[in-house]
């Protein structure tokens, strides 16, 4: 997975703004609608259920039917892994622009559980909560 760009959240930020970049948040429709950066879309990678998560199967296909494959796409989750599987699927499907979070909105732990690097949510960048029209999961599923 070393082809993969992984990026802070101040840098995730920039390319937004002054790149065109789409933020997709990885996460579930509930961490999703807690909380998340400000202009991001939801596409959960992985969905909750009665025996813990398991990675949705509608993931790869929402993602086509909503960008292109040369979109210019940032990926994030709660800490960092659920976007870096998320960005292996799509450099895999040839999406060509993926970049990763590498923070997440929580932040990236180490092995013994503490905050290596702050999240999105730990910083003063911009965020909301909610399930905004046109970016929340079911407007993205409808595309």
């Amino acid at each position: 997975m070393s082809d993969i760009t992984r990026i802070s959240p101040a840098e995730a930020q920039a390319k937004m703004t002054d790149e065109a970049f789409t933020y997709v948040d990885v996460r579930t429709e509930e961490e999703f609608e807690a909380g998340h950066p400000a202009g991001a879309v939801n596409v959960p990678s992985m969905l909750a259920g009665p025996s813990g998560m398991t990675p949705n199967p509608e993931f790869l296909g929402v993602m086509e039917r909503a960008f292109t494959k040369d979109a210019p796409l940032i990926l994030g989750c709660k800490t960092g892994n659920r976007s870096m599987r998320a960005a292996r699927i799509l450099l895999d499907a040839g999406f060509t622009r993926i970049v990763e979070q590498r923070a997440g909105w929580d932040g990236a732990k180490g092995s013994f559980g503490e905050l290596v690097e702050p999240g999105w949510s730990r910083t003063s960048l911009p965020a909301e909560t909610g399930a905004p029209a046109g970016r929340s999961y079911a407007a993205m599923r409808a595309k």
